[in-house]
């Protein structure tokens, strides 16, 4: 086996409010409610910063885990194994082998690149006529943190990340 690159722990930082640790995705999202014109143009105004920041570490863990999904692999510069294989599956014949396939995929990624996020499971329902994939994820921050649920909505076009506040079933209502 391949030697993997170091872990380090941090003491998580939920007790400071006011200490921001992280920065939010999407870029594009106004910090403090200004515009977009307003937020780029005239940069940290008022002591506030131009991108909207996190201020505990399961948000931005949370925002790790989106930057992740939503990244393919070979997509960044330096490290072409960052990333999923989530745009990749889209087009492959759509079997069991496929759904395990990417299951074990996205376990591996997730547990190489934030080993702290823990999945308990992994549901996929594919169209095989939209060419699309609804993938969600039931998952906690740390050992003892509380379930949380992200979606991800994938075809030939783009891939939607949403986080969703507790367990939900997932059920195929229908496409885009």
């Amino acid at each position: 086996m391949a030697q993997g690159r170091p872990i380090y722990k941090y003491e998580p930082n939920n007790s400071n409010p006011d200490k921001a640790i992280g920065i939010l995705l999407p870029f594009n999202k106004a910090a403090d409610g200004r515009n977009d014109q307003q937020n780029y143009s005239s940069g940290s105004v008022g002591g506030g910063g131009v991108f909207d920041s996190s201020y505990s570490t399961e948000e931005q863990s949370i925002s790790n885990l989106r930057n992740l999904l939503l990244t393919i692999k070979g997509e960044r510069v330096m490290q072409p194994t960052f990333g999923t294989e989530i745009r990749a599956s889209l087009f492959e014949p759509n079997t069991i082998e496929l759904k395990e396939t990417l299951d074990l995929s996205l376990r591996e990624d997730i547990g190489k690149w934030l080993p702290y996020i823990k999945i308990d499971t992994i549901d996929i329902v594919s169209n095989i006529n939209q060419y699309s994939i609804s993938i969600r994820i039931n998952y906690r921050v740390s050992e003892h943190g509380a379930n949380r649920v992200i979606i991800i909505l994938a075809n030939e076009n783009e891939i939607l990340v949403e986080s969703v506040p507790g367990e939900l079933e997932l059920q195929q209502v229908g496409s885009f």
